[in-house]
């Protein structure tokens, strides 16, 4: 990933304006920040939280809050606890997540 074509700066995520975004079940508030060529989140997964969607996307994602289930399509799972963090390319198996007791994370694609 190169970073570049933006300058310096900082961000109160509280200040972001955040945009809902159903799953199959439950919803995710996403807090959205675009630096370049680069997505930054502050995402909440309420309660009882399922994707709606595979997702093939690259991401580097924190857990700050709570717990997150991630299913890749070949069956495995994965679960997040505050301060673990996953890493996954673009193009690689599908993944969704999914939470019973929400969670807050911070994503970087």
């Amino acid at each position: 990933m190169k970073m570049s074509g933006f300058a310096f700066a900082t961000t109160d995520w509280t200040q972001v304006i955040p945009s809902e975004h159903p799953g199959q079940t439950g919803k995710a508030l996403w807090r959205t920040r675009n630096f370049g060529e680069i997505r930054v989140r502050m995402v909440e997964y309420s309660a009882g939280y399922l994707a709606d969607h595979w997702c093939t996307k690259g991401h580097v994602i924190l857990c700050l809050e709570g717990e997150l289930e991630t299913e890749l399509a070949d069956g495995k799972r994965f679960t997040l606890k505050p301060g673990h963090s996953y890493q996954a390319a673009d193009g690689e198996p599908g993944h969704r997540s999914s939470t019973q007791t929400g969670a807050r994370l911070f994503i970087v694609d």
